[in-house]
């Protein structure tokens, strides 16, 4: 088993959100933020403010970007002393910036050959793992045919064995990341039949799973891993809190919030300004803000919380002003027993998959 996995978010899963999200889980897979290959390269004389993270981090995996083949190698092996666990690479992102003027990300999807040779690289520079992130297809070649003839010719020309699936195609027109995340429509369909289709690679399963119950659902359904995105950093403890114990069998953690608050601001202290002005305050303090997620005090808390970063220096001093309002009962409180209740989400889909595939291979020995 793959496994629970939180998704590379920019601007989001940095090395602080990825340290409160290790006081909560323990065995969940972290993703750093992807980083361009260039930016690795170009920076090698100030890798750590990219690329440390602190031991607990593990298991942590650096996603990659790029679109030439000397940078990625380069990038990798500079990357290689850092001790990833596994190293990805992003051929799934859609934003205009990236897919569009930086030709990477999901545009690499309409060249299986590039991103082969791309993986080759990755692989013979790294000492670990591989995997690729993608979605299920791009503008209209969206068809399951071009998803496997992906996969295929990825999988055939490179150690790349380990493949994530974000389970909307992606569209290149200009519209936003977010919008590419609501208007193309979910076809797990996809994900399940490429089980079927390529018994001898792993997939991970992308997009739209909001809670513990849907990672459930998606692994009793067969799925090899599971990937939560959003759901991860906007209700980090609710979604978080349940992973060790539902998907991994580990006891349920008797940890509170108020002792991972009280672990994290040792921690954010240690680093704040650690790079003349960066990071700040607000910066380390941004992943905390959606800690009490639906629980009672946390809009007045939020509040309270934009007042304290106006003038606060330090997160010890952030948390005394701020917590406050926050009942005892919730600081106290342990994520309790995983939500009860049913998902058919993926339940039925053994019924509305794709017909098999025909490898290249075997449409080539028909002719």
């Amino acid at each position: 088993m793959v496994g629970a996995r939180v998704a590379p978010m920019m601007e989001w899963t940095d090395t602080h959100y990825r340290t409160l999200a290790r006081l909560i889980t323990k065995h969940a897979w972290l993703y750093t933020e992807m980083l361009a290959a260039e930016t690795i390269v170009y920076q090698k004389d100030n890798l750590d403010r990219f690329l440390a993270y602190s031991p607990e981090e593990h298991p942590v995996v650096l996603q990659i970007g790029g679109n030439n083949l000397e940078n990625l190698a380069k990038a990798t092996e500079l990357a290689n002393a850092y001790g990833y666990d596994e190293i990805n690479f992003n051929c799934g992102c859609p934003s205009p910036k990236v897919a569009g003027h930086g030709c990477f990300g999901v545009r690499l999807m309409l060249d299986p050959k590039f991103v082969a040779e791309a993986m080759s690289v990755i692989a013979a520079n790294s000492d670990v793992p591989v995997s690729v992130k993608c979605r299920i297809g791009v503008d209209n070649h969206d068809s399951y045919n071009e998803l496997c003839d992906f996969i295929y010719k990825v999988s055939s020309q490179s150690p790349t064995r380990h493949f994530i699936i974000h389970s909307r195609k992606a569209l290149l027109n200009g519209i936003s990341p977010a919008d590419n995340r609501r208007i193309p429509p979910l076809k797990y369909e996809y994900y399940y039949a490429l089980l079927r289709d390529f018994p001898d690679l792993r997939f991970t399963i992308n997009g739209g799973i909001n809670g513990i119950n849907e990672v459930n659902a998606a692994l009793k359904a067969g799925a090899h891993g599971v990937m939560v995105g959003r759901a991860a950093y906007n209700n980090t403890w609710n979604t978080l809190g349940h992973v060790d114990s539902a998907v991994y069998g580990a006891p349920q953690s008797n940890v509170t919030r108020r002792q991972v608050l009280e672990k994290y601001q040792v921690y954010a202290d240690s680093v704040v300004r650690k790079y003349g002005d960066r990071p700040s305050v607000r910066e380390v303090v941004k992943p905390l803000l959606s800690l009490f997620h639906s629980s009672p005090g946390n809009g007045l808390w939020k509040r309270k919380a934009d007042a304290a970063l106006l003038h606060c220096t330090t997160v010890k001093s952030f948390c005394e002003e701020s917590l406050v309002v926050i009942p005892d009962f919730v600081l106290d409180s342990t994520v309790g027993q995983a939500p009860s209740g049913c998902v058919d989400t993926f339940a039925k889909l053994s019924n509305s998959l794709p017909p098999p595939y025909a490898t290249i291979q075997d449409e080539a020995l028909c002719a």
